[in-house]
């Protein structure tokens, strides 16, 4: 048995710095099949930092308190999540989640299997300047920072 406090766990934010808290309680609680993210979100906060999706693990989020809302699908429909509601993400399902409120969000990620990402299996969905359209890019962390790689014309930017 493994028992933490939250506010015992270290913050680590995103390399894209999208949001000032994340802690990484998977970690600290030493899962190995299991992922558990908290995030305190301010306005205009995200949880990611952009469309993307996770071919090797299905996503829940639950929202503590406040509302966020969730892009979903290459189309960005959107649908808010209140305070006491879940949202599920099967894997290959691209999504984004953010604070789009006044007023700050408290939400956790879940994810399984696994309790680290393989990175491989990481798509975000972005801005290609040699496509000159929004493309799939494949996710790649090089040096502490994001190397996003377009899966059609093979530019990489990061």
């Amino acid at each position: 048995m493994k028992h933490v406090a939250i506010d015992d766990v270290d913050t680590e934010v995103n390399p894209l710095q999208v949001h000032d808290v994340r802690k990484p309680v998977s970690r600290a609680l030493g899962t190995t099949d299991f992922a558990m993210n908290y995030f305190e979100l301010a306005p205009g906060d995200s949880f990611s930092g952009g469309l993307h999706t996770h071919h090797d693990q299905e996503e829940v989020f639950y929202v503590e308190s406040g509302t966020a809302t969730f892009a979903v699908g290459k189309d960005r429909n959107e649908i808010e999540v209140a305070a006491g509601e879940l949202v599920r993400f099967e894997p290959g399902e691209f999504q984004t989640g953010y604070n789009d409120t006044d007023e700050r969000v408290v939400g956790w990620a879940l994810g399984a299997p696994d309790n680290q990402h393989d990175w491989d299996a990481i798509r975000s969905y972005v801005y290609c300047p040699d496509c000159d359209d929004e493309r799939e890019h494949t996710l790649a962390l090089a040096d502490g920072r994001f190397e996003l790689t377009c899966t059609e014309c093979g530019n990489t930017q990061g």
